[in-house]
């Protein structure tokens, strides 16, 4: 979401967007431009979320030249957090004049994707990667690998649910199994087959979908929850789905690299 005007430095608008203000923007003495800015995130949610805070710094002629990110983890429910990041960027220098909130994105704490670092309870990590674009078809991979102990067992396809930027579910969207109901080619076309993945493997499979628009409301879906087999916990990612007016997703099923 669009914070709207940008932010002057050392002296930021008091613009909250979606829970997260800029309460100080510090710049360098000699030329006035933003290193580091200081922010609050106000958790009004029932449960604890992890954010991630995306400014943008731009120049003086509202040029963006950098979109320096900060994840700030577990903000527990109705807490308010302060934190900092720093959005000094070398490519910018003599260039940078203001700072302001780009966009900010939280999901539940216990469902965070991990793509490193510990090893999660359930043994597993999953995530989305940044995905691929071309000519209105989208495909976004989501990666699943075992970093436990014993064997992770797969039959199928993950389930998934989308979900809107004030965290609703989204109804109306019909999922399809299998890339090739959206369109041949995307490399989800395989069918499903039992997996068994020792410590150290991996599976990954594809969400394939169309921005198309035409009569109707667009649908926006920020993030996705996912359950990589059933009586598993979800792990929310945000693959930023713009299914236009389509009306359909199409889902993979999980499948070990060749």
């Amino acid at each position: 979401m669009d914070a709207g005007a940008p932010t002057a430095p050392g002296n930021p608008t008091p613009v909250e967007v979606d829970g997260v203000t800029i309460t100080r923007v510090q710049t360098k003495p000699e030329t006035a431009e933003p290193v580091r800015v200081e922010f609050e995130i106000a958790n009004r949610g029932p449960e604890a979320m992890t954010y991630t805070v995306a400014f943008e710094v731009r120049g003086s002629s509202g040029e963006v030249l950098s979109h320096p990110e900060k994840i700030v983890e577990s903000v527990p429910a109705g807490g308010t957090v302060p934190d900092q990041a720093d959005v000094a960027d070398p490519m910018a220098a003599g260039r940078a004049a203001q700072v302001q909130i780009a966009e900010v994105r939280s999901v539940p704490a216990d469902e965070v994707p991990s793509q490193g670092g510990p090893c999660p309870p359930a043994g597993v990590r999953l995530y989305a990667d940044e995905g691929d674009a071309a000519m209105g078809l989208r495909v976004v991979g989501l990666h699943l690998e075992n970093c436990g102990t014993d064997v992770y067992r797969l039959d199928g396809y993950p389930r998934v649910q989308l979900v809107d930027e004030e965290h609703r579910d989204i109804t109306g969207v019909r999922i399809r199994r299998g890339g090739a109901a959206i369109a041949s080619g995307t490399g989800a076309d395989a069918p499903p087959r039992a997996l068994a993945l020792r410590p150290g493997e991996r599976a990954s499979t594809q969400l394939v979908w169309r921005n198309t628009v035409e009569a109707g409301d667009p649908v926006n879906a920020p993030y996705v929850r996912v359950w990589a087999k059933p009586g598993e916990a979800p792990v929310t990612v945000t693959p930023e789905l713009d299914l236009g007016t389509t009306g359909e997703l199409g889902v993979g099923a999980w499948q070990k690299p060749e």
